[in-house]
């Protein structure tokens, strides 16, 4: 007889963020690639980083900490809703025994943040059903930047992501 497969344990990566930053970009659970990498988005079919140089009309640059620095000199922070679960593969669709992160106490340490941007329709469901939402934020639902996104065309995406613009350094 067969062992049921358990799917492995997977925990988020520590934010990127500082005192200056305003907005708050929300993903669910970095997916395989990016936990083997340690690198937020690090799947090279993932739009996100040509998403975010795209907005300041600028090259992706290759350097992970140059990435970073890029994020938190526009005052865009990056986060996980969740800082673990269980998951088979990277899909969201495949998270069980989620738990979430703190963001009470996150808050706290970062009063500046006033927008919240979930990258995905899923990252938006988890918070709403573990964290309050906050009357001092304001809340906006973006395309996931997923290559398997196909709902949406990069230049689609974008149009969307733009609505991060007005908030940016």
């Amino acid at each position: 007889m067969d062992k049921p497969t358990i799917a492995p344990v997977k925990t988020a990566f520590a934010p990127i963020i500082d005192q200056q930053c305003k907005i708050l970009l929300l993903g669910t659970m970095p997916g395989d690639r990016s936990l083997s990498l340690q690198q937020y988005y690090g799947h090279s079919g993932n739009h996100f980083w040509k998403l975010i140089y795209a907005l300041f009309d600028q090259p992706v640059d290759p350097d992970y900490q140059a990435r970073k620095n890029f994020l938190l000199q526009r005052g865009i922070g990056l986060w996980d809703v969740l800082e673990s679960c269980t998951c088979e593969g990277s899909l969201d669709s495949n998270i069980k025994n989620e738990v979430v992160n703190d963001f009470a106490a996150f808050y706290e340490q970062y009063p500046a943040i006033t927008e919240v941007f979930f990258d995905s329709r899923k990252a938006e469901q988890f918070y709403n059903r573990y964290v309050k939402k906050s009357s001092d934020k304001n809340y906006h639902l973006l395309p996931s930047p997923s290559g398997a996104n196909a709902t949406k065309t990069f230049a689609q995406k974008l149009e969307h992501w733009k609505e991060l613009l007005p908030y940016t350094k």
